[in-house]
């Protein structure tokens, strides 16, 4: 096949058979745009008055308003490739996935898919009520495609798959709506598909079931299918997923690592919170934050000694470390260090590693939060902690030029691995910050104020504890959990 027997004509999607590269998708400057009428005269008014309009040598006069939920979105996905879509609700999302699967025609721009699409876009979506399930699991197949035989072959496999039991001949109007994102993802799930489009639908059914789901989804990106997964979990998102795109107000915003995808996500809409969080200028750099009467909150002692620099070796080179930030923080300095404080990458189970960094303030900020986050080599995340969640003394009320130094030390209770890890700047207003005890979660999520984020920042491995003097396992798993075990011989 040639290159160009790739790309469709503008506004045209096809689907090729056959490929010479790699690539699955091809999206190219796609947009769609919906006309929006006030009345339903004014619908009728533009499929007729234009015509009578041009015949009378008169302009052509317009009775809607344009509306693009999509414009100038542009992306490919290789095969073997999982690609997140985020964004708010009315972003652009599920247009863009229906566009892909070719059950909605795009405006403008040329979408080129090569290989057979399974597509999960609805909860249910091209299932009849009144069909049994084994019903249903046939028909989708012939709309897919499939012969018969063909489905008699998979149709045991797909019932094993959504474990539905003897529900699956009875009316799909009768399923709860588990049981309904089960029946479906199994269908799509299990018809060798070489490109799988999801949208939310892994966010329906017990653990169980997106434990399946996800053992899947890896099978068949190992098998060279490409997964396109539009969802609003950004946790999912930065494990199974190593491109995304943030779309927002129908334009593409973002494409790159997954994990900087979802920090730009939320720096998106922090701009009012931005501005109630600064506060006002002060005259003094750093201030000490009172504790209120009858609070157990620390301050930062007038005498608190300060924080040893590493030496220079020990420090990460970031140049070509992606930083996310609003602007008002920039990272100038991350190292990596072993309790003595020496350069280390190389760990032991049960060491204490030592995490350092350095911000550049650009503007004044509030109470500063640090935090690192530690992800293994299959995108899991396995710790995470910020100063909000520990006793820590804190500064408050610094000012634009300011370097916030900051120094966080973990015991690696972990598995044998490979591990990376991210760390970055939050703010928080000194009120939220002397109230934070009695803050949920939810509150904190609300109020913080995310400043500078780098992403994979560095790298680390953790080998065998040595306990004398020979190598031995402390634990299995990703984490070594704190706690007892007993035996006992019963009388």
């Amino acid at each position: 096949m040639r290159q160009n027997d790739f790309l469709p004509r503008p506004g045209e999607v096809i689907l090729v058979r056959e490929s010479a590269n790699d690539i699955a998708v091809r999206v190219s400057n796609l947009g769609k745009c919906y006309q929006i009428y006030n009345t339903p005269r004014d619908r009728l008014k533009q499929f007729v008055a234009p015509r009578l309009q041009q015949l009378a040598g008169q302009t052509p006069k317009q009775y809607f308003s344009e509306f693009w939920a999509l414009k100038g979105v542009s992306f490919e996905v290789k095969k073997g490739e999982c690609l997140g879509i985020i964004g708010r609700n009315g972003c652009g999302k599920s247009t863009l996935l229906q566009i892909v699967a070719g059950t909605l025609a795009p405006t403008i721009g040329c979408v080129g898919v090569s290989g057979k699409i399974a597509a999960l876009l609805e909860l249910g979506s091209g299932f009849n009520p009144e069909f049994t399930g084994r019903e249903n699991v046939y028909m989708n197949g012939a709309i897919i495609g499939l012969s018969r035989g063909e489905m008699d072959k998979k149709f045991d496999e797909i019932a094993a798959f959504a474990d539905i039991g003897e529900f699956i001949e009875q009316p799909v109007k009768t399923y709860s709506s588990g049981m309904l994102i089960r029946l479906a993802f199994a269908v799509q799930a299990n018809i060798d598909a070489s490109i799988v489009l999801i949208d939310e639908a892994l966010a329906v059914g017990d653990v169980f079931f997106r434990q399946k789901c996800y053992a899947r989804l890896e099978q068949l990106r190992n098998s060279g299918a490409a997964i396109v997964l539009v969802s609003h979990s950004m946790p999912d998102v930065e494990q199974y997923c190593e491109r995304a795109i943030l779309l927002d107000h129908g334009k593409q915003r973002f494409l790159g690592a997954a994990t900087e995808a979802t920090k730009h996500y939320y720096l998106l809409h922090q701009a009012q919170l931005a501005a109630s969080a600064v506060p006002n200028p002060i005259a003094d750099p750093i201030e000490l934050l009172p504790a209120e009467s009858g609070s157990s909150i620390h301050c930062l002692p007038a005498d608190a000694p300060p924080i040893d620099r590493p030496p220079s070796e020990a420090f990460i080179d970031l140049s070509n470390r992606s930083q996310v930030s609003n602007g008002q923080a920039r990272c100038i300095g991350v190292a990596l260090c072993d309790e003595a404080g020496h350069p280390c990458n190389s760990f032991r189970q049960g060491d204490l590693a030592v995490f350092y960094c350095e911000f550049e303030l650009i503007e004044d900020i509030g109470v500063p939060v640090f935090g690192i986050v530690i992800t293994n080599d299959r995108g899991v995340i396995v710790h995470g902690k910020n100063a909000w969640q520990c006793d820590n003394d804190v500064p408050f009320g610094l000012g634009a030029g300011s370097r916030v130094v900051c120094r966080q030390e973990i015991t690696l209770q972990l598995g044998l691995g490979e591990y990376t890890f991210e760390l970055g700047l939050a703010a928080v207003t000194q009120s939220e910050w002397s109230k934070r005890r009695l803050m949920s979660h939810e509150n904190w999520q609300s109020c913080y104020l995310t400043v500078c984020v780098v992403t994979n920042a560095g790298q680390f491995s953790v080998g065998f504890a040595m306990k004398n003097g020979v190598p031995v396992l402390t634990h299995h798993g990703v984490a070594d959990l704190p706690g007892k075990i007993l035996t006992r011989v019963m009388k």
